[in-house]
């Protein structure tokens, strides 16, 4: 990849070009986002989550330390050589201090690389892979959200003593490894494992793999998959008349923009992990209100993450008195973390934000009150109960 390429990726600021400041870099602080602006993610994680930062920056005051406070976004298309070029032409010429949020695994662990050697404090909301807190942990890293260990554990909580369980799984990593973590969870809680069926990633029928779920006697399906895929996978069973048959639907992972676009009519009681939901507390509320006025829509668990974590960062760096990247990690460490977002947040030594989880169902159009209201929250899950296991950790920062 050309520097000329780079320094164009650069420039995309995604209409935050009066963020920017004139001040040399040792007269402000600079935080740095490189994001999905134009392509699959650029809803549910990449312009939302940048409104989010900017709003834990402007509720900040605009400035630390008596410092401004600069923002950088570019556009990584998704890519990883353009995330790590972005990142290093940032540290090189911006000085940034921080990089908050990478969405996509392959992006944001070549991001996270390039900031663990540069020293700069790397955020995570947007990416979910284990990785980032395993071989890439850093005492200077940090994953705020969710990952594939918590999201498939956390939906097996919702299951009812005895429950027979048949999984469809996209047949790639992320759902090998998901629906691993499903399976133990299902053999943990007394359910039973009947059958399991794996499919191409971009399949468009998936009448053959519905057909066997529904006659294997499940009393649960569920879907391995994200994306189209997963859209695709919940519309038809939906057209199949699964739920009406008494089968229940359950995925590890379905964002509030998802189920917006299918409709409660094909998403009614499908059953999720959810990381947050803007309506589980009068302040989730309040700050569902505010984004929503700005972006049209409530914030998701990657948005509201985004604001959490950015917010921590900054409030860091006002108690550790400096930039300096271990000295503001410390102090991430140290400081309590207890906001809309984050319940019962601690971090971890690898760098895991923990934080109480919530089963989710799909509501009914019966039971909704408006276009926002999606969800109703069946449960309430520690945090500690579904995190990845620190004893199987390969994190160098965590004494096995």
């Amino acid at each position: 990849m050309t520097k000329r390429k780079a320094t164009a990726c650069a420039a995309v600021l995604a209409g935050l070009a009066g963020w920017i400041t004139t001040a040399d870099a040792q007269d402000k602080v600079v935080l740095a986002t490189a994001t999905d602006l134009s392509g699959t993610y650029s809803d549910i994680a990449g312009n939302s989550s940048v409104l989010a930062i900017k709003m834990a920056i402007e509720d900040f005051g605009g400035s630390v330390l008596g410092k401004p406070i600069e923002y950088i976004v570019a556009d990584h298309q998704n890519k990883p050589d353009i995330s790590s070029a972005l990142v290093r032409e940032w540290v090189s010429q911006k000085k940034i201090d921080a990089l908050v949020d990478v969405t996509l695994t392959p992006a944001a662990r070549a991001a996270q690389q390039v900031a663990n050697e540069k020293s700069i404090i790397s955020l995570f909301s947007g990416s979910a892979s284990l990785g980032l807190i395993n071989e890439g942990c850093s005492p200077i890293s940090f994953v705020w959200t969710y990952d594939t260990y918590t999201m498939p554990r956390g939906v097996g909580y919702g299951m009812k003593p005895g429950e027979k369980w048949f999984l469809i799984t996209v047949n790639y990593a992320f759902g090998k490894q998901m629906e691993e973590n499903l399976a133990a969870t299902i053999k943990d809680r007394g359910g039973q494992l009947v059958g399991s069926v794996s499919y191409p990633l971009g399949t468009n029928d998936y009448s053959s793999y519905l057909l066997t779920a529904a006659a294997s006697g499940a009393n649960v399906i569920a879907f391995i998959s994200a994306g189209s895929d997963l859209m695709n996978l919940i519309k038809q069973s939906s057209e199949f008349g699964l739920p009406r048959a008494g089968q229940r639907l359950a995925t590890p992972l379905l964002f509030d923009n998802e189920v917006a676009v299918l409709g409660l009519q094909a998403a009614a009681g499908l059953q999720a992990t959810l990381g947050f939901y803007w309506d589980h507390s009068p302040e989730s509320r309040a700050f569902g209100e505010r984004f929503k006025a700005r972006y049209g829509k409530m914030p998701n668990m990657l948005n509201s993450g985004a604001y959490s974590m950015t917010l921590h960062y900054l409030k860091a760096v006002q108690a550790a008195g400096t930039t300096e990247a271990r000295a503001v990690a410390d102090k991430m460490r140290e400081l309590p973390i207890k906001d809309f977002f984050a319940v019962n947040g601690h971090i971890r030594p690898d760098g895991r934000m923990v934080h109480d989880m919530f089963v989710g169902q799909v509501k009914t159009p019966a039971e909704s009150t408006g276009e926002s209201d999606v969800f109703k929250i069946l449960q309430t899950i520690p945090g500690d109960e579904v995190a990845f296991p620190l004893e199987q950790s390969t994190c160098k920062l965590v004494k096995n």
